[in-house]
């Protein structure tokens, strides 16, 4: 389903408390390595929560891998969070059928996910190349809302969406 690029991350205002200094975490990924979100310092960085068992998550996995493949050399990246209970050869075989490269990690879903609630799934957070928070999504997102949202606001404040529309 088509989502229009002026959606992503409209409606809220992140509260300034997030903006105060850059955000960190460590997680584990599939692959046995651990990920830190200040190694990407210099890159937009794109959060996803999701879960295998979520119908709109599994709809926005193409749209992020394309996004990824297109940015990771030089821009974004992408970072996905198994916010679920699933054992690992269970997600390694989900992440391959879905032809997924971007790095996915694994988060428990009864902690305090790392950037902040995650009020449903899908939630996606961006995080700009200094390392801040720059918007929030809950709900599926687009390559298109993505690369819309770098483009024309990398400089505006911060803002949030928690509700996503089709055209």
């Amino acid at each position: 389903m088509k989502r229009s690029g002026s959606l992503l991350l409209l409606l809220m205002l992140i509260p300034a408390l997030l903006l105060a200094s850059p955000v960190d975490f460590s997680l584990k990924g599939l692959d046995g390595k651990t990920y830190k979100l200040s190694d990407y310092r210099g890159k937009w960085v794109v959060v996803n929560y999701w879960a295998t068992w979520c119908p709109p998550c599994r709809e926005e996995i193409p749209e992020l891998e394309v996004f990824y493949s297109n940015h990771k050399d030089s821009d974004a990246v992408v970072l996905g969070i198994a916010l679920e209970r699933i054992k690992d050869d269970r997600l390694k075989a989900f992440v391959e059928q879905q032809f997924m490269s971007y790095p996915v990690l694994k988060a428990s879903p009864e902690g305090r996910p790392p950037l902040g609630s995650v009020p449903g799934l899908p939630t996606t957070y961006l995080v700009d190349p200094k390392g801040e928070i720059v918007a929030k999504q809950v709900g599926g997102v687009t390559r298109e809302a993505l690369e819309h949202f770098i483009d024309t606001h990398g400089d505006d404040k911060p803002v949030e969406s928690t509700t996503a529309q089709a055209d």
